[in-house]
């Protein structure tokens, strides 16, 4: 085999390779494509509504003190809508304004809240026996 012949060959196995790589980028491509598109058709669009009630999700919360401590805070009522998933928010007790981002909101179907809340308190008493 002289050297010629050696170089061509060489040559054309580094070409095969070259397309063998440009094949693996294009297949990574299309799946990639492919797991994204499935991905989306998953994703619940949130839709709010002025005057909504919803519960905002508190990320900073890290350090939990207990099992049962939610991380959900509210109800909120939505005052505001932009475009982009942005929502203006006002707690019932306040008249302050939040800006927050859709994906930490969640619809509540709770019952109405309403400004004048009434406390019932029940004193309970210890059971008859038959001493008494």
């Amino acid at each position: 085999m002289g050297f010629e012949q050696a170089r061509a060959e060489r040559k054309l196995q580094l070409q095969e390779l070259g397309s063998l790589c440009l094949d693996a980028y294009e297949n990574s491509r299309l799946y990639k494509e492919k797991v994204k598109a499935v991905h989306d058709q998953h994703i619940k669009r949130k839709e709010f509504q002025p005057g909504d009630l919803v519960l905002l999700y508190n990320s900073r919360l890290r350090l939990m003190l207990g099992k049962l401590r939610s991380r959900w805070e509210g109800p909120y009522r939505v005052k505001k809508v932009e475009p982009y998933g942005v929502f203006h928010l006002s707690h019932p007790s306040s008249s302050k304004l939040i800006k927050v981002n859709g994906h930490r909101l969640k619809l509540y179907y709770g019952k109405k809240v309403t400004k004048n809340k009434e406390l019932d308190i029940f004193l309970l008493e210890d059971p008859l026996t038959a001493e008494n």
